[in-house]
């Protein structure tokens, strides 16, 4: 599941890319006359499709603690995935070795547990045009390390200066320049360069007593370095502290049902863990989701329409690929209540009759794609924020959430709120600790009853775990109100 800390009011906005130009096109990553061999060897028994993944990723990360740098090091993930497909079957095979013959041994291998039966062919590839919504120069790997390490120590100084409370500030800064290469038997080939950082600040603030409470923020996305130039690491901190701070001498949150407000932002974990993962149609495929079968059914509250975007402007879930070749795209799932769609990779779609969404997405080239979110977020609605709010005469305003977890074979989920505030008469009352929104996921959509005009991503922290795998996404939402859901805390009305 993502996991990350509250929004910024600078994060990107939620529009397509302008217009951007392309960068020069570098040397390919394996010649094409041997991708071409590969794809011939992988179905040389036979078989639908076959698929040769490309990758080179270089990584940098940085951590802090106790305003010290505590590591700086880099790097270097490649390697070469082959996929064949035959029916239903999937064989895959990788390898790290990019000798010729370890690559072929790969592709001999995905064949062999595919298992078709056909007689030699052959599989020419075209390189195909690829959109541009990210365009980050100069790569981020060509940054010197001294200045990422920099970033930490601004951000630990503006911390510590924030407030005499704060005890102890922990940081990380990690970014990637991902190079990969798709090609299959459809004659297709494709390239795209991804790079992507984000930095992250923890601190922990002390008050009387010795009572103890943690804030945590961050940000980034497929950024250039001058990001942080205004999206300052002295601001990303700075929230973390204040977070940290304002939660000191929280009450214990009422249990029960509650009208609860969503602040705009990061708040769309929400969203993402339960209901979005539903809407994957491996999920839909096998039946293990509740969102199976209901096409064209009323799932939501008509003030709910629910967006996956691939193109979103240097969103961190943004992809001009996904990782099986196909353009990203922007996917109503849910519109005005109603369920309009599923987020399909290609294998999904073949066994569906449906198409692509430019969906599949793989941790790296030693994992199958499967059908990912990129960025989801709650289309935005007609009412002013402030008068959400005013509405309430008695409720929670969930500011900031920690982890979560979903069964999206019924849909209940449990997600713990990391800054909440009772709402008194309209108005923001004092802090509440140890909060959990509790439900179904259906039912809390039906139960939405407000929907802001502020739509905001979150600042480009998320990270989506499924099956052992971990991608970027981004997350965004209005403000938001949620009627009858339950609230778990530690104190009975």
């Amino acid at each position: 599941m993502p996991r990350a800390s509250a929004p910024s009011k600078r994060a990107p906005s939620l529009k397509l890319a302008p217009p951007v130009a392309r960068r020069p096109t570098p040397v390919a990553l394996l010649p094409q006359p041997l991708v071409e061999r590969l794809l011939a060897v992988a179905m040389e028994r036979g078989g639908d499709f076959a698929e040769v993944y490309v990758e080179r990723t270089l990584t940098t990360a940085v951590r802090l603690e106790e305003s010290r740098i505590k590591s700086a090091q880099t790097g270097l993930v490649q390697g070469v995935g082959v996929r064949v497909i035959s029916g239903g079957k999937v064989g895959y095979a990788f390898s790290d070795d990019w000798d010729e013959a370890a690559l072929l041994r790969a592709a001999s291998t995905a064949a062999m547990i595919a298992q078709g039966g056909g007689a030699e062919r052959s599989f020419p590839v075209r390189r195909a045009a690829v959109p541009s919504h990210y365009h980050v120069s100069p790569p981020l790997m060509d940054v010197e390390v001294s200045l990422k390490t920099g970033l930490l120590m601004r951000a630990d100084k503006a911390a510590r200066a924030f407030d005499a409370r704060v005890k102890q500030v922990n940081g990380g800064y990690v970014d990637q320049t991902r190079r990969i290469a798709v090609a299959n038997t459809h004659g297709r080939y494709t390239e795209d360069t991804q790079d992507l950082c984000r930095i992250s600040v923890m601190v922990v603030a002390q008050g009387k007593g010795g009572e103890r409470r943690t804030g945590m923020y961050g940000g980034g996305g497929r950024v250039p370095f001058s990001h942080w130039d205004t999206f300052s690491p002295e601001d990303v901190a700075r929230e973390a502290a204040r977070q940290a701070v304002a939660t000191l001498g929280a009450v214990d949150c009422v249990a029960g049902p509650q009208t609860v407000v969503l602040a705009p932002g990061w708040s769309g974990i929400l969203l993402h863990e339960a209901v979005g993962h539903g809407l994957e149609a491996d999920f839909i495929r096998k039946g293990t989701s509740l969102f199976a079968g209901k096409l064209g059914e009323k799932v939501a509250s008509d003030l709910v329409t629910i967006i996956d975007d691939g193109t979103v402007s240097s969103g961190r879930g943004s992809i001009n690929i996904d990782d099986e070749g196909n353009p990203g795209e922007r996917k109503v799932l849910i519109e005005n209540g109603v369920l309009k769609g599923y987020l399909y990779d290609s294998l999904n779609a073949q066994l569906m009759g449906q198409r692509s969404t430019g969906s599949g997405r793989r941790e790296s080239f030693k994992h199958l794609p499967m059908p990912r979110m990129t960025n989801t977020f709650l289309a935005p609605g007609d009412h002013a924020p402030e008068d959400i709010l005013k509405e309430v005469k008695r409720g929670l305003y969930c500011a900031t959430f920690g982890g979560g977890q979903v069964d999206i074979t019924n849909g209940n989920f449990v997600f713990e709120v990391s800054e909440a505030y009772q709402i008194e008469d309209g108005k923001l009352g004092r802090p509440v600790k140890n909060a959990t929104l509790i439900g179904v996921g259906p039912e809390a959509l039906k139960n939405v009853s407000r929907v802001g005009c502020d739509p905001m991503p979150d600042p480009g922290m998320g990270v989506c775990g499924k099956n052992g795998q971990s991608m970027p996404v981004g997350v965004g939402l209005p403000t938001v109100r949620i009627d009858n859901i339950t609230v778990g805390g530690t104190k009975v009305a």
